[in-house]
């Protein structure tokens, strides 16, 4: 029998849990009816990045799909490297098993590939997590990570039924980040392995970026671990994952909705007179529909086409760049 970790179930998590309960259904409703390849690569593209990003991965949005795509990119080799073994990761997630012990370390194997000497091995050193020169939170002692990991784990197998999943993982990411059993690839690992928990209960989860949503709120995610760890239990940081994971199904719901409902006809015309592969300035595509408002033309065809997924930036990461460009999707 294993030693529960210490939680207690808010008013505050079971409301949530059941807001994402809802969106789920939602979603799984959509996909059946009209499944998104290309929002699902682009949601694939945005966890990669977000995930390696928190971690100080230098790599644009850009670069990652370029990457994913096979087109050479030019960066710091190991950042290159790291995107690279976290595209494989991901791709491979549906494959392993999240309750067992023995596919959580092949698949930190996989992650820190060629970038760390104990890649799919528990550490054998001390740990402590900074802020700067200041220590904020010394990590068990090395001896201790594979017993207190094999806890975990246990306790996860023997929860299974009676914690509900969204609640499992949050607590899983949480206690892994607390007991740090890597070297190198406790964050990225912790982020990557909820989602494979979540995955296994409802496959959709698989293409959901909930790591775009904790880059956004970085600080807060560490704060809420710090108070956690102050605190003697995960409950602040299990509100704020599952509040990470309701925003995240609302941005992909809203894609979804945006994706599925047929564009108006001015717009499907107006992508029709744009030569194919062919990149436009918004004054040329303004000239293009003999438009002389460019502000009014940005509202009614550029946004709009764009939440279609009807053109492409030339610059997705520079957005407001006076060079921006647009092509139609084919």
């Amino acid at each position: 029998m294993s030693e529960a970790p210490p939680f207690t179930i808010s008013q505050t998590m079971l409301d949530m849990v059941f807001r994402i309960g809802e969106l789920v259904n939602s979603i799984e409703h959509y996909e059946l009816l009209d499944p998104h390849p290309k929002l699902r690569k682009q949601n694939r593209i945005r966890s990669i990045h977000s995930s390696c990003a928190i971690e100080a991965n230098s790599l644009s949005v850009g670069q990652v799909e370029d990457i994913i795509d096979g087109r050479k990119v030019i960066g710091p080799k190991d950042e290159v490297l790291e995107v690279k073994n976290a595209i494989e990761a991901y791709s491979l997630l549906g494959d392993f098993d999240p309750y067992s012990m023995d596919d959580f370390l092949k698949l930190h194997g996989i992650i820190v590939r060629n970038l760390e000497k104990e890649a799919g091995r528990f550490r054998s050193g001390a740990e402590g997590v900074f802020a700067g020169d200041r220590l904020v939170y010394m990590c068990p002692p090395p001896e201790f990570v594979p017993s207190h990991m094999e806890n975990l784990f246990a306790w996860l197998n023997e929860s299974s039924s009676t914690v509900n999943p969204l609640i499992a993982s949050c607590v899983f990411h949480y206690e892994m980040v607390f007991i740090h059993p890597f070297s190198d690839g406790n964050g990225r690992m912790a982020r990557l392995w909820q989602t494979a928990l979540l995955g296994k209960w409802k496959a959709i989860f698989h293409w959901i970026p909930i790591e775009n949503r904790i880059l956004k709120a970085q600080q807060e995610y560490y704060d809420s671990i710090n108070f956690c760890n102050s605190a003697g239990n995960s409950n602040r940081f299990i509100e704020f994952m599952l509040r990470m994971i309701l925003n995240a199904l609302e941005d992909s719901m809203a894609e979804i909705r945006t994706a599925t409902e047929a564009p108006p006809r001015h717009l499907t015309e107006f992508i029709l007179k744009m030569e194919s592969g062919k990149y436009y300035s918004v004054k040329e595509l303004m000239e293009l529909q003999s438009y002389k408002s460019r502000p009014s033309f940005l509202r009614s065809y550029i946004k709009p086409a764009r939440e279609h997924g009807l053109i492409e930036m030339e610059y997705p990461d520079s957005p407001r760049t006076t060079k921006q460009r647009y092509k139609r999707t084919e």
